[in-house]
Parts: structure tokens; sequence; C-alpha cells
């Protein structure tokens, strides 16, 4: 198989909450939003990565609506031509009906185009294993198999789904590839112990196949939903959309092939992988000090060993602790055993259940243009710090209930407030008044930072009305 010969697309599956990694983690702005093994975010990562084997023009993301904005200027950092493919879910409906979507695009203009499905929230260290296993994968793909990429364990893990291998086919790659014989769920651990012993592989959730193969597919398996994806329309979409199944890949279309058919295939790889899925994941993933700790941001740890300690903003002092995970920003602090760590979801629902806004969205919030912090709110006012990126610029705006107060921190800022367009500096500020046509704009190359103070009987975010908007939000 050449590269004349196939036509690669990747699938980005960008969802999920990301709630056992809280507080770091938000429902705004959850894991594969945040740089959490490096330097670029989660998302970045994988597009970068994927980008070894992929054109950018053939790369999808799929995504929520909530986050299709600040996924749109991730990628543009790295691949911008990537953007005009991002597809923003209603309502999250699982991993099937986000991957049928996004093939069904991908089918309709190219329905034999070799397709790779990744998880927008893994690290992988060995990109190059990666790279060769997805290749191989194609081999069996060509032949309309649906090919996984199963993980040789380490260890007995009991957080990851098994699949269990059979037969060897015959195919010449540079790993071996081996029909599916089983999938099997979450382990406990004596199970989970058996399953390395009897050469189970780790479920990564990585699939490769064609489009034309997965389509016919979703026909004998999923007719409704197959028959709902192809004639979906712009008009349709959200309704249509919204009334899908909550159904993973695996068991609405993996699991039903391996007992129905035998085109499930599966390629070992080992390739120093991980989900990420804990914050215990993230300090195995991190290089130790001498006491065997990860520290990240303003730390002073002393006789503290085996420790995870994680700060965000102000510093962070310990003493005398041992095996600890300590995760702090602005507005929250987590401190558990770190053995004890895949419990943090019990406790984010406990949490949402008495303060739902610190599981949802930090004290910072992300825009396409740059950010926002609440530096404090009361009943008839909210104070901020927007910070507004180099060539960025708000939406034409107003609002109905409240007006506002601009003190300019640092750089220059371009205002337009109703009719008047005009420049402010540093220790100047303006005056919005409420119902009047605003817009703030950095036409500069530093960043602009401002204080806002919001008076009014109402300063919620939704108190907005949008007429121009260069990404799309518009009322």
């Amino acid at each position: 198989m050449t590269e004349r010969q196939v036509n690669r697309y990747a699938i980005i599956l960008c969802g999920g909450s990301g709630t056992r990694l809280w507080p770091l983690s938000r429902t705004l702005r959850p894991k594969q939003l945040l740089a959490l093994n490096g330097e670029q975010t989660l998302l970045q990562q994988t597009a970068t990565r994927l980008l070894a084997h992929v054109n950018a023009t053939n790369l999808f993301t799929v995504t929520h609506e909530d986050h299709k904005f600040e996924v749109k200027g991730q990628l543009a950092e790295v691949a911008p031509v990537a953007i005009s493919n991002v597809l923003a879910e209603p309502c999250a409906r699982n991993t099937l009906p986000a991957i049928a979507w996004a093939v069904h695009q991908i089918h309709t203009k190219d329905p034999n185009a070799m397709i790779g499905v990744f998880a927008s929230d893994h690290s992988i260290d060995n990109e190059a294993a990666f790279l060769q296993a997805w290749a191989t994968a194609e081999l069996a793909a060509q032949d309309d198999y649906l090919v996984l990429l199963g993980i040789k364990p380490h260890e007995p893990a009991t957080g990851y789904g098994y699949i269990k291998p059979s037969q060897t086919l015959s195919y010449s790659g540079a790993l071996p590839i081996h029909q599916v014989a089983q999938f099997v769920e979450k382990p406990n651990a004596e199970k989970a112990t058996q399953f390395v012993r009897d050469g189970y592989l780790w479920n990564s959730g990585m699939f490769v196949f064609k489009a034309s193969t997965f389509m016919k597919m979703l026909q004998q398996f999923q007719p409704e939903m197959a028959k709902k994806i192809s004639s979906m329309t712009e008009e349709s979409f959200l309704e249509t959309y919204t009334n899908f199944p909550n159904l993973s890949m695996d068991y609405g279309l993996a699991e039903k092939l391996t007992q129905h058919a035998d085109k499930v295939a599966v390629v070992p790889v080992d390739m120093a992988w991980s989900d990420l899925g804990s914050w215990d994941s993230i300090y195995q993933r991190h290089q130790k000090d001498a006491d065997n700790n990860v520290m990240h941001g303003e730390v002073f740890a002393q006789d503290t060993t085996n420790s995870l300690l994680w700060s965000q903003t102000s510093l962070l002092a310990t003493a005398g602790l041992d095996n600890v995970v300590v995760i702090q920003t602005a507005d929250a602090t987590l401190i558990c055993d770190r053995s004890r760590t895949e419990e943090i979801k019990t406790l984010v629902a406990r949490v949402k259940a008495h303060k739902p806004e610190l599981t949802e969205i930090h004290q910072t919030a992300h825009r396409p243009w740059g950010t926002y912090t609440v530096l404090e709110e009361g009943a008839n006012f909210k104070i901020k710090r927007i910070v507004v990126n180099s060539g960025a610029k708000l939406s034409m705006q107003m609002h109905k209930h409240r007006s506002e107060h601009w003190v300019v921190v640092s750089g220059e800022a371009t205002v337009t407030n109703g009719d008047m367009e005009f420049t402010l500096q540093a220790n100047q500020s303006t005056y919005i008044s409420k119902t009047h046509k605003h817009r703030l704009e950095n036409k500069g190359s530093e960043p602009l930072a401002i204080i806002e103070v919001q008076c009014g009987d109402y300063v919620g975010e939704d108190d907005i009305v949008r007429f121009d908007d260069k990404y799309g939000r518009v009322s």
C-alpha cells in the first residue's frame, strides 16, 4: 500500500468533561484543552502527532458546542487549515454518533478514504511506534476490517477495557495483526491480572477503517442511526442529533461485529501510552525530583515525598507529607491520597451538587480572543481583568442591564463606543453606557489588559447581544 493508493483522514474526538482531573479540569475547560505534560495542550499534541501521517486538510475534530471556539483557537496554532473541519455537537451522545457524523462528512466526498479515529486527551511517548501501528492497521482496513490499536499492558490495570486477540492474520506489516475474539469491560484486580497473563491488550479506543466499510457496518448494526446520519440536513441537525442514542463505538458497533462477523482486528503496540485519566497517571508521566515528587508552579516542599504538588496560582507549601496529590487553583484546592485518585469523580459529583460553578468554569475563562478573570462580584457589580490577544477583537455587542467602565492596564485598546472609535493607552479609561453598541480590539503586537467594572441590576454572562463577530457568535 503506497501513499498514492491511500487518501488518509484522521478524526479527533475532543469531548468529555475530564472530572477525574478536577479542579484543574472543568466542564467548560476539560483536560484535553489543558497543558498537562508539556507546553502544548493535549489537543495540540494529538493534532501535531497525527499531522505526521495525514494532511492538515484531512484532519477532522468533533467537539462540544461549548468548546468549539477554544478548540478552533488551539488548532489554529498548530494546523490553521484544520479549523474549517471542526464539528460541534449540540449535546454529548458518546463516541459512536460523533464518529458516525464525521465519517459521513468524509464518506460523502471520498467513500474509499482511510480513516483513523483518536482521542484528543491521550499521551504517547513513542510516536514512531504509534505511526508504525497506524500504518500497519491500514493493511487490514484495506480489506474491510475494523482495526483497533491495542496497548500491550505493563500492569494489571483496572481502569481500562481489554481486548482478547485470537489468530494472527497474514499481513506483512511491521507489526502483527490479530483477529479480535472478545471485548471485556473494565475488570477487577484479580481478572486484570489474569488478562495480562493471558496476553490480553488494553483497549485504547483508537480505530482505523475505510469510510465505506464503516458506513456499511453502521447500516447493518445501527440502521436507524445510519439512516438519520445520511438524511440529516442543516435544518434538522439539532433535533436529529439530540435524539441519537447514547452509544459508544465499542458497544454500538465493535462488540456487535465480534458477535456476528470476523472483520474486527487489533494491532498490538507498545508506545508508552496513557489516557491521563487520573492525577496519579499525571504523576507517573512526569519527571521526579530527588524526593520522588512532581512539582508544577511555585511550590516549596519540606520533608515531602512521592507526591504530586501542582499550583496554578499562588505559593503552595507542604511539610511532612507522603504519597499525596495537592492541586491548587484560584478557587478550589484538592488534597487526596495518591492511591485514591480514582475516587475523585465521586467527590466532584458531591461538589457539583453544592457548588456547581466550581465544576463548570474557572475564575479565568478562555475565549477565542483571549481570557477574562472575575476578580470580585456582588449583587449589582462585577470586576474583571480582561486580556485580549494581539490582533484579536471582541464582538460588536450591547448589554440591556449593565454599564461598563474600562481602564487600560497595559497595551493599546481600540474602542468602539456607539458611533465613535478611539484609542486608549495605559492608565486611560472610558465608560460604556447600558444599551450602547461597543467593541474592544487589540491592534497592537502585545497583549492588551484592561480592568472592567460592570454595574447594573443584572451582571450575568448571558446579558449580551452580539451584532458582529469574527468567530461566528452572532446572537
